[in-house]
């Protein structure tokens, strides 16, 4: 046996749960096709929003406080700051489904919040275009992450722990056997793990079809705009946002940088046949739809973009992840599918693989994310 736990994918969810079992004296051989805090899937991009008024729905709350916490954790443990607590600003239609769950968050766990309307979020934040039907609500305990230091302080932790993490290591397969689980890797070796665990993100359909009408891989393009007035676009004037209106979702974070704002368009990102093949450049349409868009509700930025990214992540047919034991997959469990709003959630979901792992039970409400709902036909 060559570890405990096997871990396949040391980025977002692995590099946690590397961090999480590690920490605990589980011994951890992670497998990395890259190299660590690499932009190749989900945590590229400088930044990732941190909420709790949660428009994906209520039931992530108590994971997003629990996160938090750890958040804390990780940054004394590494010593680096990782989280960035500046406010966040949902803006959408009142009679919306995102501003309803916004809402039924906020009012199921009494978070810290302000509703703005109309002349006052005019007066507040003169950087975005208000309608009449909006409803702006201020998430007090919103703000940024800094995705690629996060991966790479919670592996790095990993190690010091005692985890061997191979870099530049392509797992091609894995069998459950007697006792455990067998992987091989590209280079013909042979491991064996009493568990393991999948977080390859959008490059789960390649180690495991089985998976690929479950865990779609899709392009997320990343936009950064020059501002008008860079006074108006720093951390203490300009929340990290999502800004809604009709189907179109616009999200952003204040510049970190000193010259950018980062605004991006979120929703029904492009599905990709091999992620392997993942167009790293823009398509002239692409930008033309964002820059409308930023020209319309956010006035205090130039319209077209100066910098564009593409990366990925691996989308549920529900948007809600795939998190625990595969059914009829002995000692093998998952985390992958987060659809674009997982990373804040990292910490606590490493937590949760843990104590998956070792005890077989979590103290975390997530039937929603369990596996067998989707993969058995469980709606």
């Amino acid at each position: 046996m060559d570890a405990e736990v096997g871990i396949i994918g040391v980025g977002t969810m692995g590099s946690m749960a590397a961090w999480q079992l590690a920490k605990k004296g589980v011994s951890v051989l992670g497998f990395e096709q890259f190299g660590l805090g690499n932009d190749r899937t989900a945590a590229g991009g400088e930044s990732r929003l941190f909420r709790t008024a949660y428009m994906e729905g209520p039931q992530y709350v108590p994971l997003l406080l629990k996160a938090k916490e750890l958040w804390r954790k990780l940054e004394k443990e590494s010593g680096n700051s990782l989280l960035t607590l500046n406010g966040g600003l949902m803006i959408g239609e009142e009679d919306s489904d995102v501003i309803r769950n916004v809402l039924k968050s906020i009012s199921d766990f009494n978070l810290p919040h302000e509703i703005l309307k109309g002349d006052q979020a005019r007066h507040r934040y003169p950087q975005f275009t208000f309608y009449d039907d909006d409803l702006v609500v201020l998430d007090k305990e919103a703000g940024f992450i800094r995705p690629e230091m996060a991966v790479v302080s919670a592996s790095h932790l990993a190690m010091a722990h005692g985890a061997n993490i191979k870099r530049y290591t392509k797992v091609d397969n894995l069998t459950p056997e007697s006792g455990g689980v067998r992987i091989i890797t590209d280079d013909g070796k042979k491991y064996k793990v009493g568990k393991v665990l999948i977080s390859t993100g959008a490059w789960t359909s390649k180690l495991m079809p089985e998976l690929q009408e479950q865990l779609i891989p899709r392009r997320l393009l990343l936009t950064w705009f020059a501002p008008k007035n860079l006074a108006d676009t720093g951390a203490d004037r300009l929340p990290i946002f999502a800004r809604m209106r009709g189907d179109f979702r616009l999200t952003g974070v204040p510049t970190l940088d000193g010259s950018m704002v980062k605004a991006s368009y979120t929703k029904d990102p492009l599905a990709i046949e091999d992620p392997e093949e993942l167009y790293r450049d823009v398509y002239p349409k692409e930008l033309e739809r964002i820059s409308e868009a930023v020209e319309t509700l956010l006035p205090a930025l130039f319209p077209d973009p100066v910098r564009a990214s593409a990366y990925m992540d691996a989308y549920t047919p529900d948007d809600h992840a795939l998190l625990g034991e595969l059914p009829d997959w002995k000692n093998v469990f998952v985390a992958s599918g987060f659809s674009g709003h997982g990373f804040k959630l990292s910490p606590v979901i490493g937590k949760i693989i843990a104590e998956l792992m070792i005890d077989g039970k979590t103290e975390s409400n997530i039937s929603h994310l369990e596996p067998g709902r989707i993969l058995k036909g469980v709606e």
